[in-house]
């Protein structure tokens, strides 16, 4: 397929391009990891002025997790949402550093606390090892927050994000909303946008299901309701959600039948498309039109939902 990216963008997925060679999933992990977080490195935005950083341990029932919270001093309300945050990078990269100009942008411009959290990789660490770290961290925001907590998830993050939803919606305190950007949603079949998107990209069909091997150590278990959020049997109960997905990219198909089986169920499901983007079009806000609007429209749902939960 022919993909008509914006110059601007096509330029951001060229230099993408430039750090990686074709076979960098074939490569040793530690040298993955080293190519992911220079290019993270070049591409970073400037660090937002007035948002501060705290590196914390969240811990729960003997378990612990590494943390970091953006925190706004000219709009903090402790009574306000918190954002708990989940990085993308396949499940095998990734981690504070990695987006921490995502975050701190999020804070700067929703006026929320913002916590990263650095849940464990793969292939060292396999499922369910992220979703437990997810949920440490949810319990332990619970307790140190006063307030509610949103909960957003990008790729890989986005399915942390949607399992732990699932595993929490009976939890005394649920999340109150759910954004999810790309999500890798791990599911067992292959949709139209996996055989359309087949060779998006930054993110191709044989990248998804590799990246679902190395987490799960063999066969993915897509039955397995913290492995995949298309497993669970019952949608209802969940949290107002909304969903955005990128027109190129094979992960699109996964995002909206999340959307449908939670409208099925009757919750609130909103699913926002970003035309002719490709997965991974956050880290291109600084370089091109069309990712910073979609930016734009994460900022203003996050802002959205935060006000519809407060109080």
């Amino acid at each position: 397929m022919d993909y008509r990216l914006d110059p601007d963008l096509q330029a951001y997925v060229d230099t993408v391009n430039t750090f990686y060679p074709p076979d960098a999933l074939a490569l040793p992990v530690g040298e993955n990891r080293r190519i992911y977080d220079r290019m993270c490195r070049a591409l970073r935005q400037p660090h937002p002025d007035g948002v501060s950083r705290t590196d914390r341990r969240a811990e729960d029932c003997g378990h612990s997790v590494a943390v970091r919270e953006y925190r706004t001093g000219a709009d903090y309300r402790p009574d306000r949402p918190v954002v708990l945050y989940f990085h993308g990078g396949g499940f095998i990269l990734g981690g504070l550093e990695s987006h921490d100009d995502v975050c701190a942008e999020l804070c700067a411009r929703t006026g929320l606390s913002v916590v990263s959290v650095d849940y464990r990789l793969a292939p060292e660490h396999r499922h369910p090892a992220p979703f437990e770290d997810a949920v440490c961290a949810f319990r332990w925001a619970g307790r140190h927050f006063a307030a509610p907590l949103l909960v957003m998830g990008e790729s890989a993050g986005g399915n942390i994000a949607a399992c732990l939803c699932h595993a929490m919606k009976g939890a005394r305190r649920p999340a109150v909303g759910q954004l999810l950007i790309y999500p890798a949603m791990s599911a067992a079949w292959i949709g139209e946008s996996h055989e359309r998107h087949a060779h998006a990209p930054l993110l191709s069909h044989d990248d998804v299901r590799a990246y679902d091997a190395a987490r799960a150590g063999g066969a993915p278990p897509y039955d397995d309701t913290r492995f995949s959020p298309l497993a669970a049997g019952d949608f209802s109960g969940l949290p107002p959600t909304v969903v955005f997905i990128a027109e190129y990219d094979p992960l699109a198909c996964e995002g909206e039948a999340y959307c449908r089986a939670i409208g099925a169920a009757g919750g609130t499901a909103l699913l926002l498309a970003g035309a002719a983007l490709p997965h991974g079009y956050v880290r291109a806000r600084g370089l091109s039109l069309r990712a910073r609007r979609a930016f734009d429209g994460i900022v203003r749902e996050t802002t959205r939902l935060a006000a519809g939960s407060a109080g």
